[in-house]
C-alpha cells in the first residue's frame, strides 16, 4: 500500500469541511509566521526565545535559500561575489558546501 493509497482512505474519513478548516488553520499558522518573520529582529543566541524563533522561522518555510542573513546562532559575513568561495570557506573553517554564494 503506498502513500498516496493511505491519505487518500484518511481523507474520505474526514468531512470535507473539517479538511477546509484545517487547510485554514495551517495557511493562517503559515503566513502568520512568514509575516512575523518578516518584522522580528533575531534574538541573541542565548536568549530563550531563539528557539521560539527557530520554530516560527521553520513554521515561515523560511529555510534554505528564504532563510534570513541574522539567525541566532549564525554570523552573515559579506564578501564580494567575485571571490573565491573555497579560499573564504577554508579561512573561516567551514566546509565549501555549508556556504553560500
Amino acid at each position: 500500500m503506498n502513500t498516496a493509497s493511505i491519505l487518500d482512505t484518511i481523507f474520505r474519513l474526514i468531512p470535507p469541511s473539517y479538511l477546509a478548516t484545517a487547510t485554514s488553520i495551517v495557511s493562517f499558522i503559515i503566513a502568520g509566521c512568514a509575516l512575523a518573520m518578516r518584522f522580528w529582529k533575531p534574538p541573541a543566541k542565548e536568549s530563550r526565545w531563539a528557539t521560539v524563533y527557530r520554530v516560527v522561522s521553520a513554521l515561515a518555510q523560511a529555510r534554505g535559500w528564504n532563510a534570513s542573513a541574522y539567525q541566532p546562532d549564525r554570523k552573515a559575513v559579506m564578501i564580494p561575489v567575485s571571490a573565491n568561495r573555497s579560499e573564504i570557506a577554508e579561512n573561516l573553517g567551514l566546509d565549501v558546501d555549508e556556504t553560500r554564494p
